[in-house]
């Protein structure tokens, strides 16, 4: 999913004009952040030539470099005001572009290379499923809502393929967890999005972080992955749905609760 409206331009915004709060270097270092969120763009491709060279550490190193990025690039974003300093620009839009290039396409070209999808039809059926649904997803004014949530799977496939390939994961599983996550993706469901979640937000950011050098070492540690740093990451795993499935719960149940308060009155 794209990471941060910090980039996007505000509707009817007029170019900056000089002065101390847009001096040329806060403009740079918002060029250089947009620069920053770009550069994904490259490491999508790059991702694509190892899954085709069979460089497949190479590729799942390059994976990581790609969640650093999307996982940083809107608090860098926030940080040097870019929505002001180059209002002219569509971040948004572009970090679309990029995560859908990383978190969707060159991850299932890499379950495809890697002969973790099924042979025939189903194989072309079951990769094109989360190509379909993460272009709708993409799409959707409310794929973010207001108070900073995903709402649906927010088509993490890159964290799939991932598993898959470090899991040795068979064709059945894979095949499995890719038509039950497309269905998740139109399932109102609201996910926990890390770095802008204000509900938990230090334990979110701090479980992510620990999780990320567990992803690192489990790499490392390809293609025998130790128990103990499979269990991390994938307690993580468990909590991040387990916290969203519970966060919308009782979001749902607080809205109802409020509605027949406010009938009740009326």
């Amino acid at each position: 999913m794209p990471d941060d409206p910090a980039h996007q331009t505000a509707p009817g915004a007029a170019r900056t004009t000089d002065g101390p709060e847009h001096s040329r270097g806060l403009r740079l270092a918002g060029t250089a952040v947009h620069l920053y969120t770009a550069s994904g763009s490259v490491l999508g491709l790059l991702i694509v030539l190892a899954a085709f060279d069979g460089a497949v550490e190479t590729a799942l190193w390059l994976i990581l470099a790609t969640l650093f990025i999307d996982g940083t690039d809107g608090m860098l974003a926030r940080r040097f005001r870019v929505k002001e300093t180059i209002p002219w620009f569509d971040g948004a839009r572009m970090d679309d572009i990029v995560d859908y290039l990383t978190y969707v396409f060159a991850p299932i070209v890499l379950l495809w290379t890697t002969d973790r999808l099924p042979g025939g039809a189903l194989g072309w059926v079951l990769a094109a499923l989360p190509l379909l649904a993460s272009c709708y997803q993409f799409c959707r004014v409310d794929a973010k809502t207001e108070d900073h949530y995903f709402l649906g799977f927010p088509s993490y496939w890159n964290v799939v393929a991932f598993y898959a390939i470090v899991l040795d994961v068979g064709t059945a599983g894979v095949g499995i967890a890719l038509a039950v996550l497309t269905v998740l993706v139109f399932v109102p469901v609201k996910y926990v999005y890390p770095s802008r979640t204000k509900l938990l937000r230090g334990v979110n950011l701090g479980l992510a972080a620990v999780w990320l050098v567990a992803f690192a070492v489990l790499i490392v540690q390809y293609p025998d992955p130790h128990p103990v740093v499979v269990a991390v990451s994938l307690v993580y795993l468990a909590y991040y749905f387990g916290v969203s499935i519970w966060l919308t719960v009782a979001g749902t149940r607080r809205r109802s609760a409020s509605a027949e308060r406010v009938e009740r009155a009326g």
